[in-house]
């Protein structure tokens, strides 16, 4: 699998690390949801990304993503306060229901014209395919 990853990632400049340990990434998920509120979201999730991804590092370590948030100028006892609190968990829950709802199975997943669903980093032609195709038949 890492092969595989390394690969796809490689013609896009990505570097993904081999994985030691499956991370929890409710945590993160909050974390981002507290990122997005400071208006720091994008920076952050980059940054949770390249953590996970490339250094393989656990987002799912309260201290690994007050390292982040610091890089992203965040106001990290703000942030563990808010997590702390519980903040964002009924935000993370109704994203779980909807997810279930959709029948969401990997990510990214992206939904086009409530029909077709592309799951995963795939092939620009993937999606210029299933375009074409829902183009074809507005006709």
């Amino acid at each position: 699998m890492f092969d595989s990853l390394r690969l796809r990632g490689k013609e896009f400049g990505i570097v993904f690390a081999d994985r030691t340990i499956l991370s929890n990434s409710r945590l993160s998920l909050e974390a981002s949801e507290y990122a997005r509120e400071m208006g720091k979201y994008e920076h952050f999730h980059d940054r949770v990304f390249h953590a996970y991804f490339t250094k393989a590092l656990d987002i799912g370590n309260a201290k690994i993503l007050c390292d982040i948030a610091s890089e992203c100028g965040l106001d990290t006892s703000e942030m563990m306060h808010t997590l702390n609190d519980g903040c964002y968990k009924l935000r993370l829950d109704e994203a779980k229901k909807e997810g279930l709802k959709i029948q969401l199975t990997g990510v990214p997943t992206y939904i086009i014209s409530d029909t077709h669903k592309i799951v995963g980093a795939q092939p620009e032609k993937v999606f210029t395919d299933i375009l074409d195709k829902i183009a074809k038949a507005n006709i």
